[in-house]
């Protein structure tokens, strides 16, 4: 390697290290066995694709088998963002919650029940409504995407099965509706 390319390749890392860039690692969570309930198949899927992949947690079949039962309520829906002077809408608003709650196997609350509210903005027209209707399930999946990644790091700040008084995790929801992203 020349000198050039070893300073450049120096200076990215270093560039890297100054952002607080950081590879996700190993989780280690409180508990060793898990049960997924409720939440939409693909969710489920790959919810425990994540956790036992970076973890030494296993997803289990049976909620008698685990350490904590996870339950997730999902809820999809569409409104109209923006209309065109005849009334037409121009743009849509996908907006996607994801309700959960983590309970230990002898009842104890561990995270109370929390949301995380996503949303996206979608440009329509009815020229090309096939092509639309495809991009809305990719921006459902999407959504859906970021919502896991959300939970497993959610899932991640739980450091015991049995907390003490007050050093429980604090239910999380949105306080208010999120701005659409520009576009």
């Amino acid at each position: 390697m020349t000198r050039r390319s070893l300073l450049t390749l120096a200076c990215s890392v270093l560039m890297l290290t100054a952002c607080g860039f950081q590879l996700r690692g190993q989780q280690d969570y409180a508990f060793k066995r898990l049960y997924i309930s409720g939440g939409s198949a693909s969710a489920g899927a790959r919810l425990a694709r994540i956790v036992q992949g970076g973890s030494d947690t296993v997803v289990v079949s049976s909620v008698a088998n685990a350490d904590a039962t996870l339950q997730i309520t999902e809820g999809r829906g569409t409104s109209t963002l923006t209309l065109n002077s005849l009334g037409v809408v121009e743009e849509y608003q996908m907006n996607l919650s994801m309700n959960y709650t983590l309970v230990g196997k002898d009842g104890t609350v561990l995270i109370p029940p929390s949301v995380i509210a996503l949303n996206r903005a979608m440009t329509y027209s009815d020229q090309y409504s096939q092509a639309k209707a495809a991009e809305s399930d990719i921006l459902f999946a999407d959504m859906e995407n970021d919502a896991i990644d959300q939970l497993t790091r959610r899932l991640a700040i739980v450091k015991s099965l049995h907390p003490a008084p007050g050093q429980g995790v604090p239910a999380v929801a949105p306080r208010a509706p999120l701005p659409p992203p520009p576009l």
